[in-house]
């Protein structure tokens, strides 16, 4: 059944292959690439702490669901905000 079709030149070369990244040329472009791993750094990260919250306080902010923290530090600005003016 093979007979008939003709085998692909070896010369060939499918422009989809991955070059040789072990060439010296491709090694000095990797170690010049600076690497950057994960999330960007925040100008104003966030702290880690903890607080105590009344049970029912709690758990009116994840009955509304995810990015409960978030919203909690929400209504703790604006009451920050509330109180400067």
């Amino acid at each position: 059944m093979t007979a008939s079709k003709r085998s692909t030149p070896p010369a060939w070369t499918d422009p989809d292959d991955a070059p040789d990244l072990s060439a010296p040329e491709w090694q000095a472009k990797m170690a010049a690439a600076p690497v950057r791993r994960g999330r960007p750094k925040s100008e104003r990260p966030k702290v880690s702490t903890t607080i105590r919250l009344d049970a029912d306080v709690l758990e009116h902010f994840r009955a509304s669901g995810t990015g409960w923290q978030s919203r909690i530090n929400e209504t703790l600005r604006r009451s920050m905000h509330r109180k400067k003016a």
